[in-house]
């Protein structure tokens, strides 16, 4: 019964959403891919917003549902029929009178199942495309036969392009970049590749005068400009790339260098991406916990790898399950195994497939006392309170079903301001 009422509303709320676009006409940037879509999203929202009115998916509002509640301008009624009463009421008012509406959307599109994005595409026709990456063994990828249906899947989104539309896509991706052979529309390429549109140089890590990682900074150099871009309280090269893509979406809307530059100081990376947060004992939390990919599971380790160590520094490493990799899932596993043997002092392990993290670590010569192994992220947490020393550098990561953030609440030198820092902290989540 509840899902039959569920198949209603969203019905509903889709076909207003239709007459909503319809009716006003505004421009849409839409962001899908695997890894980092978020992230871009929110860079893209900062680099906009200053100039035009605009509204972006919430959270990660990236379904079909989702999508047309952004759209409408309401919230996610979860489980409240009255909620959802309200939502369709205000879709219903949107359509009939005349009023205030954004200029641009940015929506995050996201696929979980094949045809999520196909039935999407019948009706969002986007003006800008943004695809970033989709990694060797994307997440998602569960319930699709390989990596090649899911691509295809995504691929439908830049099929749907307006005829006068643009895709900005990663060059850093074999996979992505074959995308833009699924449209003629004007196209813009990303990443750290000598070739591409948009490119990144000169990443560093910041340090602050205490000797601790305090952010980072890089150029974005394209048409011959080189645009300096500092970004405090972050680390890790996934946040490069969603402001090389917002350095595309600028450009499309006529955002010149100086505007663009001075958008993205304002810019502020979303919680549990590689954010840096003060832990307990003089510590630092890179808290990356909003959720796991292998791609991005290498590329936090890489970033630890760089941190500059201090002499009495441990690099401790807390990493859960990576979810929905179906077949793919031990060996993805034991391949972060191996790469944190070459990284961590200390690996702390949550859930039964990060188990096969361990086991990867081992295999590759990892010492057996310094690996520790829970099933739960809370006395994860518990147990780190006692293991953690001065200067030590934490590295927490893992799908957001392994909640690994309640790890990171146990170890924060503030905790009062797990709201503000932390993800996964309304109420709705809290009651799971």
């Amino acid at each position: 019964m509840k899902s039959f009422l569920r198949s209603i509303i969203e019905k509903i709320i889709i076909f207003e959403s239709k007459l909503v676009l319809a009716k006003y006409k505004p421009r849409i940037v839409a962001v899908t891919g695997s890894v980092g879509k978020t992230s871009t999203k929110d860079a893209i929202y900062t680099t906009l917003k200053q100039h035009f009115q605009t509204r972006k998916s919430e959270k990660s509002f990236n379904s079909e549902i989702g999508i047309p509640l952004t759209i409408l301008g309401c919230e996610n009624g979860w489980s409240n029929p009255i909620k959802w009463l309200k939502n369709i009421i205000e879709g219903i008012l949107l359509v009939i009178f005349k009023t205030k509406y954004p200029e641009l959307l940015v929506l995050e599109v996201g696929a979980d199942r094949p045809g999520d994005i196909r039935r999407v595409s019948k009706w969002l026709k986007p003006d800008v495309v943004v695809f970033t990456a989709i990694g060797k063994t994307p997440v998602h990828v569960e319930y699709f036969k390989n990596v090649e249906e899911l691509i295809r899947e995504k691929s439908y989104l830049v099929e749907a392009l307006k005829p006068s539309g643009t895709l900005i896509y990663t060059e850093d991706d074999a996979n992505v970049f074959k995308v833009k052979e699924k449209t003629t529309a004007e196209s813009y390429s990303f990443g750290f590749s000598g070739s591409s549109y948009f490119k990144a140089s000169g990443k560093e890590i910041m340090y602050n005068e205490k000797d601790r990682p305090s952010g980072m900074r890089f150029r974005v150099d394209y048409e011959g400009n080189s645009i300096p871009i500092v970004l405090n309280g972050a680390l890790g090269k996934q946040h490069i790339y969603p402001v090389l893509a917002s350095a595309g979406v600028a450009k499309v809307f006529g955002i010149n260098t100086i505007e663009l530059s001075e958008s993205l100081l304002k810019h502020a990376t979303p919680p549990g991406r590689m954010r840096i947060i003060d832990g307990i004992k003089y510590s630092l939390l890179i808290d990356d916990t909003y959720n796991a990919s292998p791609i991005a599971m290498h590329e936090a380790l890489d970033t630890l790898a760089q941190v500059k160590p201090h002499p009495e520094q441990k690099k401790v490493v807390v990493l859960g399950d990576m979810l929905e990799l179906g077949q793919y899932s031990v060996e993805e596993h034991k391949e972060v195994g191996k790469k944190c043997a070459s990284v961590a002092d200390i690996i702390v392990t949550i859930g039964v497939r990060a188990r096969k993290i361990a086991e990867g670590a081992l295999e590759n010569g990892f010492s057996e006392k310094k690996l520790y192994q829970f099933e739960d992220s809370d006395i994860a947490g518990k147990f780190l309170e006692g293991i953690i020393d001065p200067y030590d550098v934490v590295l927490l990561k893992g799908s957001q079903s392994i909640r690994v953030e309640k790890a990171v609440l146990e170890v924060m030198a503030h905790p009062e301001l797990a709201q503000e820092l932390l993800v996964r902290q309304e109420e709705e989540w809290e009651n799971r």
